[in-house]
Parts: structure tokens; C-alpha cells; sequence
């Protein structure tokens, strides 16, 4: 089982930058590939970026692309989501999640995410 704690979210003016953190416990954190999503009130769950399990391969959603960048030190079993340029509209609640699977590449599919975080607010004032 994969335990999954995220960090570093908070109140900052658009055009200020923010950086999250998800640590792991639990599981073999080096061999998984993540994820960050985000949910808006009143919105569905969507894909923001993921990470492969070597931190060689990312995927970003056209939204957040040049702005954001994932990365993770798996010696620190943790996961990093860097923000800069931040919008209004990246107000959110922020979760990483981890796909069990061993050995993959980075996915945008929330279905091959097996364990989620609690999340962490984001909000971005104009």
C-alpha cells in the first residue's frame, strides 16, 4: 500500500509561482510512474501532468504546458509539481497519485492510478 501526502499549496496573486510536494510511503515509490491532477469546484478531475518511473518521460496537458514542470527525486521517495506563471483559472485542489503498476511510462488516464493523495488547495487571485 502506497501512502500519498501533498504540500506546499496555498493563496498567491496570477503571475506568482508555487512548487508542491507529494511524499510516498509505502511501496517501492523508485518503480512507479505519477501523476498530478487537479479538480475545480464543480468540475471533474483532470489530468495536469505525470512523470515515468525513471523521471526520463513527462506528459503535461496543453493547459499548464511551459508553465508547470514535474519531477521527483526517488531517493526522497517524492514527487515535485513546480508552477510559475500561475492563472486564476489553476485554481484547484491538487492531487498526485501513483500508478502500481512497475515500470511505466507517464499516463494522463486517471484509470491506471491506483493510489491518490488527499490534495492540497490551490487558489490563484487575479
Amino acid at each position: 500500500q502506497v501512502h500519498l501526502v501533498e504540500s506546499g499549496g496555498g493563496l498567491v496573486q496570477a503571475g506568482g509561482s508555487l512548487r508542491l510536494s507529494c511524499a510516498a510511503s509505502g511501496g517501492t515509490f523508485g518503480n512507479y510512474a505519477m501523476g498530478w491532477f487537479r479538480q475545480a469546484p464543480g468540475k471533474e478531475r483532470e489530468f495536469v501532468s505525470a512523470v515515468s518511473w525513471t523521471g526520463g518521460g513527462t506528459m503535461y496537458a496543453d493547459s499548464v504546458k511551459g508553465r508547470f514542470t514535474i519531477s521527483r527525486d526517488n531517493a526522497k521517495r517524492t514527487l515535485y509539481l513546480q508552477m510559475n506563471s500561475l492563472k486564476p483559472e489553476d485554481t484547484a485542489v491538487y492531487y498526485c497519485a501513483a500508478d502500481g503498476r512497475l515500470w511505466r511510462g507517464p499516463s494522463a488516464s486517471r484509470e491506471v492510478y491506483d493510489y491518490w493523495g488527499q490534495g492540497t488547495q490551490v487558489t490563484v487571485s487575479s
